[in-house]
């Protein structure tokens, strides 16, 4: 009964807010609301609101997050990254929805990082700035150097940031539940899963440990790649609630007329990020999730420097091979083939008409078939295939729209440098070098090759097995010597079919 009064409290707080910031009309049309639901709604934002026709609602939503603090925000991040649920134009302002607040006193930074480290700053760094370069509501950033002379960054969790994630995060969830159970046709946005994302996305933004391991992985798939930095992070001076990585100095990618004046070409620069981009995505399957202006900078070399890890994606070999099919079945116009694929990953239900699907593609393909290729959006084809998919059943592949939501971004930041970039002449030659290595027969037997391998090291413990099964009735003393003599010869029967399979798929990749 208490935890119910404090969630109905909390909510008038944020009825509130939303009813300043003119977002209770967005509830209002986006949500299936319960009954009288609606006019109550109406008269809050009459009784505590204003109207703010200026801005779309999209804006209006993000502002009202950005107030609410830090849970809210990263609320409004998870949703950016569901078209599926909010639609395209709320999902693209909810995309650009930054959290910036005011800086934290120094001394308490100061006191966080002591209690991390077990030691005064002093001790630990030559110099630590008072002011910080960056706030925001997970964290703020402090430029240091270390006792060895090292220019570093010094990422510090804001203070009872913890206590607010856990009070709202028990608040989303409460209402979650309540609204799936109540609220006919609200299962259609699944809310219990948004705040499941939500709470897996801020376990990794509160343990620091875990951004700087995602720092570490990225900065070993690109070590001496000639397109990125990844800054490294110094072990010694990091801990849950503090994170130490090498400073770097680029110019903001944002700031194009400054790439200009250094002397560095814009558009080489935009093919930099859809190239780093594709790496990370097609060759590694680990990408760095967050990639906006503000996490990317331009070293004086002319590489990217990347910054902020708390938001990354993965994808298996399964998924990368069904992007890529998939693109170069649209790309070509072979709908039949775009099709199959999705039946082939198992996305679609296997008992849904695959000409009917094929059919679909083509309704999405046909209208940009004949664009100009620099002018077709590859996250826009990604939007709109993932909504048609709905209608045969396919269950929302989460890992999906994260990186179709971090290919709008790239996109963007790429035409911001050079409006004329052509997207799929920078990415040809990387998706081309991956459906070879991936794709092609040679690919597919050393696949073979490595699940005979890994069947090979279990074939002593299976056939372990198969002799107990046989002889299961019967205690091991009593065992006849001749069955004992079959599971050796079953064993070595295996082993010489799998030496034998192995040697011939070694020829043939040799």
């Amino acid at each position: 009964m208490l935890t119910d009064l404090r969630h109905l409290l909390r909510l008038f707080a944020i009825g509130r807010c939303f009813a300043r910031h003119d977002a209770l009309g967005i509830l209002r049309q986006e949500l299936p609301l319960p009954p009288g639901a609606g006019p109550a709604l109406g008269l809050f934002q009459t009784l505590f609101g204003r109207r703010q026709r200026d801005r779309r609602a999209g804006e209006r939503l993000a502002a009202a997050f950005g107030e609410l603090g830090p849970s809210f925000v990263k609320l409004g991040q998870v949703l950016s990254v569901r078209p599926d649920l909010v639609g395209e134009e709320l999902a693209a302002d909810l995309g650009r929805l930054r959290d910036r607040l005011p800086p934290f006193p120094a001394a308490t930074a100061r006191a966080i990082v002591a209690a991390e480290l077990g030691q005064p700053v002093a001790a630990a760094f030559a110099t630590f700035a008072d002011t910080p370069v960056a706030a925001a509501s997970v964290a703020q950033v402090h430029f240091a150097e270390t006792t060895a002379g090292d220019p570093v960054a010094v990422k510090v969790l804001r203070p009872g940031v913890e206590a607010a994630f856990a009070r709202d995060l028990e608040l989303f969830a409460w209402l979650a539940d309540a609204a799936e159970r109540h609220v006919a046709g609200l299962d259609r946005l699944r809310p219990r899963e948004v705040v499941a994302s939500l709470r897996d996305w801020v376990a990794i933004e509160l343990d620091l440990r875990l951004e700087a391991a995602a720092a570490a992985e990225l900065r070993d798939n690109f070590r001496d790649d000639p397109d990125v930095v990844v800054p490294a992070i110094d072990w010694q001076h990091t801990g849950r609630r503090m994170m130490t990585v090498q400073r770097i100095a680029g110019i903001p990618i944002e700031d194009r007329a400054a790439i200009v004046a250094a002397g560095i070409d814009p558009t080489a620069v935009a093919e930099r990020v859809i190239r780093v981009f594709l790496k990370q995505a097609l060759r590694d399957g680990y990408f760095h999730a967050d990639m906006h202006h503000g996490n990317l900078f331009v070293a004086e070399d002319g590489r990217l420097e990347l910054v902020d890890f708390g938001i990354m994606g993965r994808l298996d070999l399964k998924t990368r091979r069904f992007m890529a099919e998939m693109l170069g079945a649209f790309l070509t116009g072979n709908w039949r083939r775009a099709a199959e694929v999705h039946f082939e990953a198992g996305y679609v239900p296997a008992d849904r008409d695959v000409d009917a699907f094929a059919q679909a593609c083509r309704s999405i393909g046909e209208p940009i078939l004949g664009r100009p290729v620099d002018e077709i959006s590859i996250g826009r084809l990604l939007a709109q295939l993932f909504q048609i998919t709905e209608t045969f059943g396919m269950q929302t592949q989460t890992h999906l729209l994260l990186l179709q939501k971090t290919m709008v971004t790239v996109e963007g930041v790429a035409r911001g440098l050079d409006p004329d970039i052509n997207f799929w002449e920078v990415a040809r030659p990387v998706i081309e070098d991956w459906a070879r290595d991936n794709l092609g027969p040679e690919a597919m037997l050393r696949e073979a090759a490595g699940n005979l391998l890994d069947f090979a090291r279990r074939l002593p413990r299976i056939a372990g097995q198969i002799e107990n099964l046989a002889l299961q009735d019967r205690p091991p003393a009593a065992m006849p010597q001749r069955h004992r003599r079959h599971g050796r010869w079953l064993q070595t029967l295996l082993l010489a079919v799998i030496a034998a399979l192995l040697a011939a798929l070694l020829l043939r990749l040799g």
